[in-house]
């Protein structure tokens, strides 16, 4: 079965994009073929979460594999969970900060960490550090004997010339601010309990995740729109359609290892946040302004190694940009939760 050609078809509602982010290309449906155990997803009613659910669940069906996908959350949304289960997800009510919840999650030989503590950092910085760096290794402690892919952030690189093609997985880390720091916290538990337990780990490094209703490119487009000055301290970026990275978080399962692997995940461009500003102008055909002047270094992410694995994102930035212009224009639906982006001292 194809899979949904986004750089050609039309995205005018919720549906058609849910079902865009989801729809498994044929390497998931492969994958899923291949895989052997059931599939849990921790924090899987985050931002990008329903959406990874519904790929594997879709990938495992055309694959026609006997698999469970296990969708854990706490579901401050209640929809989000009838949702999952109308999919096919087995969801289960939990907060993972509870031992005792933790201890009662199903054995499960592939789980994928999707949870953290990003915005609202700035002044809950102790629950932020437990969130991001005591978590995961009662996580890791719990599952000792599953594969674990773990979401992480470029954000635990320092800034780095925008000339530069962005940092490697090889290079040092240097995380300014402490939401970038407990994100390092986290890898580096995870990386302990997987020499220790001997535990098959991947921790993901992603450089922005972008749909239609939140991203970067929505922050930009919206800011334009609304004739609102443009930022450009922070002033180049790299971007994946959210698509692409689920389907790199599902596939990233069969790298895991012991000692931990490491994987940039993002786009193949490093994009000018004047240049992206300007195309939506022209979009919108309004007038766009700018405040501060850009930083030579940016939080930029080498993905190269990522896209010699598993190819490059299969939707380029430009057609993403097309589709937020249109997005925006249309009045479609945003999460309203802003990026933040352009912060250059840590403070989200």
């Amino acid at each position: 079965m194809k899979y949904k050609d986004i750089r050609t078809e039309p995205i005018s509602t919720e549906e058609q994009l849910e079902d865009a982010l989801s729809d498994p290309y044929p390497e998931d449906v492969e994958f899923a073929r291949q895989l052997d155990g059931d599939v849990m997803i921790l924090g899987a009613a985050g931002k990008m979460g329903p959406t990874l659910c519904k790929r594997v669940l879709r990938a495992v069906r055309e694959a026609d594999a006997d698999t469970t996908v296990y969708a854990v959350s706490r579901y401050s949304d209640s929809s989000v969970e009838a949702d999952l289960r109308s999919a096919g997800a087995e969801t289960i009510r939990a907060d993972l900060m509870d031992d005792d919840a933790l201890a009662a999650l199903p054995e499960c030989e592939n789980v994928i960490y999707m949870v953290g503590m990003k915005f609202g950092t700035t002044g809950q910085e102790p629950r932020t550090w437990a969130i991001n760096s005591y978590l995961p290794g009662r996580v890791a402690s719990r599952f000792d004997d599953s594969r674990i892919v773990a979401l992480s952030t470029g954000n635990v690189y320092p800034p780095v010339p925008v000339d530069s093609a962005g940092s490697t997985e090889t290079d040092p880390t240097g995380p300014v601010g402490e939401y970038a720091q407990s994100c390092l916290g986290r890898e580096r538990v995870l990386q302990h309990f997987a020499k220790e337990n001997g535990t098959p780990s991947c921790l993901l490094r992603l450089n922005y995740a972008v749909e239609l209703r939140y991203g970067v490119l929505i922050d930009l487009a919206k800011r334009v729109y609304a004739e609102e000055p443009v930022p450009l301290e922070m002033g180049h970026v790299n971007v994946i359609w959210q698509g692409d990275a689920n389907s790199i978080c599902f596939r990233s399962l069969e790298l895991a290892d012991s000692p931990a692997e490491i994987l940039n995940m993002t786009g193949a461009d490093v994009l000018s946040v004047r240049r992206l500003a300007e195309r939506f102008a022209e979009a919108f055909d309004r007038d766009v302004t700018f405040k501060d002047e850009p930083a030579e270094t940016a939080l930029l992410n080498d993905a190269g190694r990522c896209h010699e694995l598993f190819g490059e994102p299969k939707v380029p930035a430009e057609r993403v940009v097309d589709l937020v212009a249109s997005w925006v224009e249309r009045g479609g639906t945003t999460i309203g939760k802003p990026t933040k982006f352009h912060v250059r001292d840590g403070a989200f």
